[in-house]
């Protein structure tokens, strides 16, 4: 019989507020204090398992063991997630769901992915070369929002991208906001799963016809495992889940500029032999800057692993960041370094900044790849094609906020196309 221990215990009645206080590195900061890749806690009136780590990541995403409904908090659910998308599903419903994602994520869809953002960039870059400045992350996110609307088949007319793009784009800034702010996520999902909503009932009564493969066509017309299509609102839902992680990749292009700015011989490296760096420095990228702090899910069964019990519905936080920090995985992890991902290694439990594991059963971000696209071709065009200015502003970003983005929003002046 397995002896069992018990958890590393943080002391006290309740510490959301020092998850908020301490945003990113919260859990790292535990994990390291009580030299322990799991600890037990108390967050939002409950007990909770936190845990970080290579090992961490392989049990997190056992699904025999742990389930992601119920799992995400309402604040969560109201504003990033919506309700009944595939993040919050399991078993045979989850995996139905999720290859209906992964037929999104063909050579041939990121291929013309790719070349919108391109469009997109170069679009773009000639309104940019008219004024004295802009701020890339605000532009960044119009450009995405148009991009992401033309590759899903969502109709958006030229009148209506501002506030289509302010909408989805609260759906991420405000989860662990408090007051106005996270108000404004609330109405900003009630927005777009309106619009989505009647824009599916629309292709479903042959009044809209998306391209055939396109994410609006593939959502309207998909069946669940009972051979149901899914309501307009929950189609919606899986919608906005192609749509609104598009629009944050903004948040990794002003990172993108920063790392450009703060580490030029990789900026050099890039330039030299973009084939060869390009990959690299991306992955640096999402492994270096914060982005998600963690993900949750909640025990399935109670069950023994490496001498600690877990008990049935425990609220259980993966360290997404502070794994991807963690000096037993990354040798000097503060540091960046972009030969880190020179040689082609495997990093599915190691290099977790939209999840671990694997994409079609498990629950890594069926989106990953689309990501990766995207930053690759902007990078292209912050390297190869165009030349820029950075004026004296406040570069700093907080590992506290979330998202954390670059306090700027980074101050672009003097755009021009390379010749």
């Amino acid at each position: 019989m397995q002896k069992t221990k018990r958890l590393p215990r943080e002391k006290g009645f309740d510490h959301s507020i020092n998850l908020m206080r301490e945003g990113y590195r919260y859990i790292l900061n535990r994990r390291q204090s009580l030299q322990s890749d799991l600890f037990e806690t108390r967050l939002m009136g409950q007990t909770a398992v936190c845990m970080g780590g290579k090992e961490a990541v392989k049990l997190f995403y056992d699904n025999e063991k742990f389930q992601r409904q119920g799992a995400a908090p309402n604040r969560v659910r109201e504003t990033l997630f919506g309700e009944k998308g595939v993040q919050t599903l399991d078993g045979e419903a989850h995996k139905h769901r999720k290859i209906m994602f992964m037929s999104l994520m063909s050579s041939e869809k990121l291929a013309d992915l790719a070349n919108l953002t391109k469009k997109a960039w170069e679009h773009a870059v000639r309104n940019w070369e008219q004024t004295e400045q802009v701020i890339l992350y605000e532009e960044a996110k119009k450009m995405f929002c148009q991009v992401a609307c033309e590759w899903t088949g969502v109709p958006l007319k030229d009148n209506e991208w501002h506030e289509r793009t302010d909408a989805l784009s609260s759906l991420f800034e405000s989860p662990t906001k408090i007051g106005p702010n996270h108000w404004r996520g609330r109405h900003g999902r009630n927005v777009v799963e309106n619009w989505i909503a009647k824009i599916i009932t629309d292709v479903r009564e042959e009044k809209l016809k998306p391209m055939e493969g396109t994410a609006l066509h593939t959502f309207s017309w998909h069946r669940d495992v009972n051979e149901q299509l899914l309501s307009p609102e929950v189609a919606a839902v899986e919608v906005i889940n192609i749509l609104r992680p598009i629009i944050a990749i903004a948040v990794y292009v002003c990172f993108i500029v920063l790392a450009l700015k703060h580490y030029p011989n990789d900026r050099e490296k890039v330039i030299s032999d973009f084939e060869q760096y390009a990959d690299p420095f991306i992955h640096e990228v999402r492994r270096f800057y914060p982005f998600f702090p963690y993900t949750a899910a909640r025990v399935k069964q109670d069950f023994t692993w490496n001498g600690f019990t877990f008990k049935r519905g425990t609220l259980t936080l993966l360290d997404l960041y502070g794994t991807n920090h963690d000096p037993k995985l990354w040798e000097n992890p503060d540091l960046f370094k972009l030969d880190r991902f020179i040689e082609k290694n495997e990093h599915v439990f190691t290099l977790i900044p939209q999840g671990g594991g694997e994409y079609v059963t498990g629950h890594r971000c069926a989106g990953e790849a689309v990501t990766i696209e995207v930053m690759k071709m902007s990078l292209n065009f912050l390297v190869n094609r165009i030349e820029y200015k950075l004026p004296e502003q406040d570069l700093s970003y907080s590992l506290v906020d979330m998202p954390s983005i670059p306090k700027s929003k980074v101050i672009l002046t003097d755009i021009k196309k390379k010749r």
